[in-house]
Formats: structure tokens, C-alpha cells, sequence
């Protein structure tokens, strides 16, 4: 029943952080596990820093078992985070940056004042 191949990266969603790894379910058939080695290249205090409870991640397939329908797998080579960018709209006022070049001294002499 291998629906996955080894080196081949899939969403999961994690469902448990224990300190020595992340439990995470793969799809309706396989559930798997990120050793806390298999997280980062660098030292790992605590698995929380890295994911959350429900997040969805990304991870790369090590080993497969089908007996247990279970898989070991690795986020340390992995961009398993997908950033998101806001868009963000910017809109000119009828005054255009008027107010920016009113203001500027303004803000200037307040942060003068504070050091």
C-alpha cells in the first residue's frame, strides 16, 4: 500500500510535540514522526520552537513503514514553512506626501529628544 516514496516531501499537519520530536498525520492511512534530530542542523532546545499544534508543514519521507502505516521524516532539509507575503495597498491621499514632508521634522525632533 505505499502511496509515498522515500525523498519525496508532503504536507503534514502536526498533531503532537513531545520533547524528543513532532508527531504529525500525513493523510488517512499514514501518520509519522520528526525526530528532534531530524528538525534542525543546530541544537533544538524544544520542538515548540519550531512548529505548532495544527500547523501545516512540509517534510521530506526517510524511511516508509508499511506494516504500521507509520513514516519517519525530516524537516532539517526542507524549506517547510511556505513565508506568505501580505500584499499591502498603498494609497495616495489627495495631498500626496505633503504631509509626509510637513511632518518629518516633527518626528525627527521627538526622537532627538528621547536619546
Amino acid at each position: 500500500m505505499t502511496r509515498h516514496k522515500v525523498g519525496k516531501i508532503i504536507k503534514v499537519t502536526v498533531t503532537g510535540v513531545e520533547k524528543y520530536g513532532i508527531f504529525v498525520a500525513c493523510d488517512e492511512y499514514y501518520d509519522g514522526l520528526i525526530h528532534i534530530s531530524e528538525i534542525s542542523h543546530g541544537f533544538v532546545r524544544d520542538p515548540l520552537d519550531f512548529v505548532s499544534i495544527g500547523e501545516e508543514i512540509n517534510a521530506e519521507i526517510m524511511e516508509i513503514d508499511d506494516n504500521s502505516n507509520k513514516l519517519k521524516l525530516s524537516i532539517k532539509n526542507v524549506n517547510y514553512k511556505k513565508k506568505v507575503r501580505k500584499k499591502i495597498k498603498i494609497r495616495e491621499t489627495s495631498q500626496g506626501f505633503l504631509t509626509l514632508k510637513q511632518m518629518l521634522p516633527e518626528w525627527i525632533a521627538k526622537s532627538v529628544k528621547k536619546e
